[in-house]
């Protein structure tokens, strides 16, 4: 700690603070506006100039160190001077279009020259700004508003890791200009700009700052799940924003927070119930359409008996909701055929972390992450999946730490450029590339043998297991050197601390539970799962997969992972109801619908003709089904196909909770009603329930709550926010026993040669909904499908060709993208197109296939 005084004011501080920090802690306020807290300082503006005793000059505070004994004053007439002097210089050629611009209002430059008595502009130069930049997608750039503060460079080097912006030309020339192929349009840089240089095209000329009334809520596009600020004017979302410092991502946001809620307010939104009358699908009140499904569930019921009916349910869809929603099929229509999307990836992972380390969820914060000494990312385009752990890696590895990173992966993702070790191995050989490196953390001593014989149950198992991994095969069968492997596993294995992060490439593969164990046991071996820092994270890029699978929404178990069979009773006393014996998941409902089986399906925030592997083959049964039932916010396919249409609430309609993937527990706030005479999904399923149960009290969300405490012993310490407004509260900790941990000896399988297609997300888009929004549309628009130039030229294809991926007799049409930078055998599309329909490609639950490539 030093010791030093400002204006007056004895202020002690911690060494390398510099002096605006300190002035901060004395409540001393120095003006600044370059200056961004979580960037590097630039020192570009000089406002912050401040005096320091035996210096000969003034000093910029934002970017001087504070040192023992320094004695400093920030407000003197010759300081006013300088200051005002410079905004005078930083006007010259400024236009004076504040009623125009949308930063007026909210605009740093503006607020700094009321309190600075900057009135006049005395200077005068040649104006030699760029003109106005207007090409980019989403972003609008006005040179001549710039003050070359820097701090969208910035935030863009430093916090996204994007390093898209940079500074062209020189002197009074210069201007801020952008490398679009490396431009994620997160937004950052528009938060960042004091004055109206960078400008949201979603949001210019839509409204005043001073008119938007700002609701603080939760982006639930992925599962790090933001903290943001929704802005509503006349009841209609026009932008959305967050708060640095205050909110877990600092501010931060992507492409989905910042420019995708224009889903929202989209034309295709439902907004009225349909019930299908003489082969076409018409207006309804309520009343009809619940009647109708109620009607139907009674009768096929009597029927055929409750195993003729299922639901499907949704991550998009809160804690309650779901809650309710396995409540209603299990205690109001007595059937346990209930399932998700989880069942093809996230349910996966966590039936293997649960079973193998007792872990619900990742084992720490994602701000652990930023702590690591290390990090590995294996099978996981972490950017496009969840990109708030993106920007922890970046502080780990780059901008605030010296972290090593190591990226993993079978097709180079935006981290490949930042690796320390970039593995591109070949697909299928994950197991074989994991369990090379937990073999030489191990044999070189680097693993702490002593923490791992009081942890691990199976021990001498692991040490066994591992000793007969051959490290040389193994590099081979990866298509990777062994110096590549040993300098990764040296990196993780001389870290005092370590994150592991893994996400969809691997999840919803083929041979998914085979890689997890072997990742788990990496965690294990590499200390991953103990101390202060880093962690293991699995990333599911669904918003509130977490929370879907602790309130029990499919078959095995009952919310908190309480085993259905072995706890069925307690529910069946709390809700006075006699639960069905056992139930059919997600591939037993299809299967369930082609044999004629399953009658009455309910879908609720879901669409498996897009979103769910074997699409096409989901279609078919969809057709097939006596009775379907749809519950969601937009118009698609679905609709056509549907019985019944229950019209339901977007995040910015509704209340709630939604789990996080480090077990964060948040609350969404409602911002504006529901649109039309849509309604909050939970208040539906609440209304069905209570008509086939007979009553008439709907529950209300407090209730819902309260009994979510008493029966989910996981959430029963947790804060539910309610109408707090955002509020956020942390479920238990992870903790280690003695014992805790099971070592599982998994063997490596061969990899895959050939051309192979990977579904998998788009940094752009999240799942379908953002399909449906203006802003990440005018980034891509449609499906593609991402070629090597060798594998194209193969086939006399060029970029932007249109190109036919075949499997088997299924085949579809999509632009290709070819370039040199894309892995040679490996085809990549993103999946969230419905005219694409890259999941009516695979046969099974996997993401990856092998394709045949032809000119369309």
């Amino acid at each position: 700690m030093i010791n030093l005084k400002i204006d007056g004011n004895q202020v002690q501080i911690g060494s390398g603070a510099t002096i605006l920090m300190a002035a901060e802690k004395a409540d001393v306020k120095i003006p600044t506006l370059c200056y961004l807290k979580k960037v590097s300082p630039t020192g570009a503006c000089r406002i912050c100039v401040v005096e320091i005793e035996g210096a000969d000059k003034p000093m910029t505070a934002c970017n001087t160190q504070a040192t023992e004994g320094m004695v400093v004053t920030t407000q003197t007439e010759k300081l006013a001077a300088i200051r005002k002097q410079i905004v005078e210089l930083l006007l010259v050629n400024h236009p004076l279009d504040c009623p125009v611009c949308d930063a007026g209002g909210e605009c740093d430059l503006q607020n700094i020259c009321y309190d600075l008595d900057v009135a006049t502009q005395p200077f005068m130069a040649e104006d030699v700004n760029a003109g106005v930049i207007d090409k980019w997608p989403l972003i609008q750039q006005v040179p001549n508003r710039c003050v070359m503060c820097e701090k969208c460079v910035k935030v863009c080097h430093e916090t996204v890791g994007s390093s898209a912006l940079f500074i062209s030309e020189r002197g009074d020339k210069a201007f801020i200009d952008k490398d679009l192929s490396l431009c994620e349009f997160c937004g950052n840089c528009v938060s960042a700009c004091p004055t109206g240089t960078m400008i949201s095209k979603t949001f210019k000329f839509k409204a005043r700052p001073w008119e938007l009334t700002k609701t603080s809520s939760v982006c639930t596009y992925c599962a790090a799940q933001c903290q943001v600020d929704i802005n509503v004017k006349n009841k209609q979302v026009y932008r959305v924003t967050s708060k640095d410092d205050v909110t877990v991502n600092d501010g931060n946001l992507c492409i989905g927070g910042y420019f995708g809620y224009g889903y929202i307010n989209s034309e295709k939104r439902l907004t009225s119930p349909q019930v299908k009358s003489g082969g076409q699908m018409q207006k309804a009140d309520w009343s009809e359409a619940l009647s109708t499904v109620v009607d139907k569930i009674k009768a096929i019921r009597d029927e055929s008996g409750a195993s003729a009916l299922a639901g499907l349910s949704s991550p998009r869809l809160t804690n309650e909701e779901n809650y309710l929603f396995q409540k209603l099929f299990r205690a109001g229509i007595g059937s346990n055929n209930i399932d998700s999307e989880a069942r093809f990836g996230a349910l996966r992972v966590q039936k293997i972390l649960n079973d193998k380390l007792g872990l619900k969820g990742a084992s720490h914060s994602i701000s652990h992450i930023g702590k690591a000494d290390a990090v590995l990312v294996v099978g996981s385009d972490v950017t496009a999946e969840a990109p708030a752990l993106d920007w922890q890696i970046e502080a780990a590895c780059r901008s605030k730490r010296d972290g090593k990173l190591i990226v993993a992966n079978m097709r180079p993702v935006k981290l490949t450029r930042h690796a320390n070790t970039p593995l591109e191995y070949k697909p299928g050989s994950e197991v074989a590339l994991v369990n090379a490196l937990s073999k030489l953390i191990l044999e070189k001593g680097q693993a702490d043998e002593a923490q791992l014989k009081d942890l691990v149950a199976n021990f001498d198992e692991m040490k066994a297991h591992l000793e007969k991994v051959d490290v040389k095969a193994a590099a081979e069968s990866c298509g990777l050197s062994v110096d590549l492997l040993e300098e990764a596993a040296g990196y993780l294995g001389a870290a005092g601390s370590v994150a592991l992060i893994f996400g969809g490439d691997i999840c919803k593969s083929k041979n998914a539970e085979q890689s997890i164990a072997a990742i788990a046991n990496l965690a294990i071996v590499s200390g991953a799962l103990s101390g202060e820092a880093g962690g293991l994270f699995p990333v599911d890029e669904k918003g509130n997969s977490q929370g879907l699978i602790e309130m029990g929404a499919y078959p095995e178990m009952l919310p908190g992972y309480q085993d259905y069979a072995a706890n069925k009773a307690t529910f069946e006393k709390a809700w006075r109801a006699t639960l069905p014996a056992d139930g059919k998941d997600a591939l037993g409902i299809l299967e369930g619908i082609e044999k004629g089986e399953i009658k009455f399906l309910y879908l609720a925030a879901t669409n498996p003709l897009v979103s769910f592997p074997m699409s096409n083959r989901w279609r078919q049964a969809l057709e097939k089904v006596e009775f379907l039932v749809v519950q969601d916010i937009l118009s698609s396919d679905l609709v056509a196909l549907a019985d019944v249409v229950l019209p339901g609430a977007s995040f910015a309609e509704k209340t709630g909770s939604v789990t996080a993937l480090d077990n964060r527990v948040s609350c969404l706030s409602k911002a504006i009603p529901c649109v039309g005479d849509a309604r909050e999904d939970w208040e539906v399923f609440g209304e069905i329930y209570m008509r086939l149960v007979g009553k008439s009290d709907c529950p209300d969300s407090d209730l819902i709550l309260q009994e979510i405490r008493e029966l989910v012993p996981v959430y029963e310490g947790v804060c539910f926010a309610g109408g707090g407004h955002g509020q956020i509260c942390l479920k238990s900790n992870f903790e280690i026993k003695p014992g805790q941990l099971q070592y599982t000896a998994v063997d490596a399988a061969p990899a895959e040669e050939g051309l192979q297609l990977l579904s998998g997300k788009s940094m752009f888009h999240f799942g379908t909904t953002s399909t449906f929004a203006d802003g990440p549309l005018s980034v891509v628009d449609a499906g593609y499908v991402e070629i090597n130039s060798d594998d194209a030229a193969a086939v006399s294809i060029k970029d932007g060709d249109r190109v036919k991926v075949s499997v088997g007799d299924a085949s579809v049409t999509v632009v290709a993208r070819v370039d040199d930078c894309y892995r040679q055998g490996i085809l990549f599309a993103p999946y969230h197109f419905a005219d694409a329909n890259i999941q009516g490609l695979m046969p099974g639950v996997q993401n990856r296939v092998a394709a045949t490539l032809s000119k369309a």
